[in-house]
């Protein structure tokens, strides 16, 4: 009854669903959560995220819901560099909606696509035959136990993937987990609409955007080596940590914080094999990475839009599906090699090099120039213009 089965409806799972779904695959999509609901995760969408989701007509609904983001600071510890009107063939730097947002929308764009979807539904069990993985058993919200096969099972349960565990997917490029973080939401706040502060000398992130309902979220990041000392005095470390800029603090402790903090220390970095019989992985349970410059959902977007032309292809018998699969292990491979180095180098609180930060001096007092400057950076032009 099914081409694909996809596990984790969520920003991966959703969107694969709903790019395959329009292209005429029969998709199965479960997950185990019912939405709308939030995870305690960062949400932050920039660089190459708004174009695809504004390809795939997805954005309007999302841009209703949370604001454009357009001005940024970004202090790399030698001084505040303010990138204003930062805007590319009509499409902002980023948006910061909540996850219980941006997933009930993906979900229901697949549903709407043609996808059969499943919330609630627990997956409890791979079925694997000879070695292939050829299907689910799962539970329904109502109890009922359910078996379900395909030709193709996709696990996008995230960083501890159950599938990629079924299948000993092997991992490679790792890197054990850096940094600590904590967050919530603050109203009532005067700031810009995103800010951000690397301070090397104190081994502290701390950056913050707007999202929904007028609220700010506020992120700290520490090294794993305080994650204890965090855990047991939250909101003392975290508004100490917010003082190393005090201009910041100032405002921030002008604002209402409105919910609870949320931590995350689970946060390691890998590259897994995303492939094998009868089975791949796509977003966080394939590639993860510590949240330093905030690439998860932007980058399990690209890789999205990369899996659904390798399903195509295996599917439509074009190429084998494992050629096809080993393909996209190259592009995604590729196109994050990079990145995932210098988020490394940034978890690690590398100070800049001093190219770097002449880069930055040049265009300080210069404000298209900072702004040009910044969309180089983030890629929404080339470097050279």
């Amino acid at each position: 009854m099914h081409d694909v089965i996809i596990v984790g409806a969520r920003c991966a799972g959703s969107s694969l669903a709903m790019l395959l779904a329009r292209q005429g695959v029969r998709v199965l999509l479960v997950d185990r959560a019912s939405f709308p609901s939030e995870i305690p995760h960062g949400h932050f969408i920039h660089r190459h995220g708004p174009r695809r989701l504004r390809e795939w007509g997805v954005l309007d609904p999302i841009a209703a819901r949370t604001p454009a983001i357009t001005d940024v600071v970004f202090d790399a510890g030698d001084f505040p560099l303010v990138a204003r009107n930062v805007v590319e063939d009509g499409l902002p730097w980023g948006y910061g909606p909540r996850r219980s947002t941006l997933d009930a929308i993906l979900m229901d764009a697949a549903a709407e696509s043609g996808a059969e979807v499943r919330p609630a539904f627990n997956v409890f069990e791979y079925i694997i035959e000879n070695g292939t993985v050829v299907g689910i058993h799962g539970r329904t919200q109502g109890g009922n136990t359910v078996l379900e096969r395909a030709p193709l099972v996709v696990g996008a349960d995230g960083r501890n993937s159950g599938l990629a565990r079924a299948v000993s997917a092997p991992v490679y490029n790792q890197v054990a987990p850096l940094l600590c973080y904590y967050f919530s939401y603050w109203s009532d706040v005067v700031t810009e609409p995103f800010e951000m502060y690397v301070r090397n000398a104190q081994r502290r992130l701390i950056f913050s955007f707007r999202t929904e309902c007028g609220l700010y979220a506020i992120f700290v990041g520490a090294p794993m080596d305080e994650f204890e000392r965090f855990r047991r005095d939250v909101e003392p470390m975290f508004m100490q940590s917010l003082d190393l800029v005090p201009a910041f603090a100032s405002r921030i402790r002008c604002g209402r914080r409105q919910e609870r903090f949320y931590g995350c220390s689970d946060l390691p970095n890998f590259y897994r094999k995303p492939y094998g019989s009868g089975w791949a992985l796509i977003g966080d349970a394939g590639l993860h990475k510590d949240p330093f410059l905030a690439l998860g959902i932007c980058d399990a977007l690209r890789d999205v839009d990369f899996m659904a032309d390798a399903v195509r292809e295996g599917l439509g018998g074009s190429r084998s599906m494992p050629d096809a699969l080993a393909d996209f292990e190259r592009r995604r491979n590729d196109a994050s090699a990079k990145e995932y180095q210098e988020n490394l180098a940034g978890a690690r609180f590398t100070p800049p090099p001093p190219e770097a930060l002449a880069a930055r001096a040049a265009v300080r007092d210069d404000p298209q120039a900072a702004t040009r400057w910044f969309k180089r950076r983030v890629g929404m032009i080339p470097a050279t213009r």
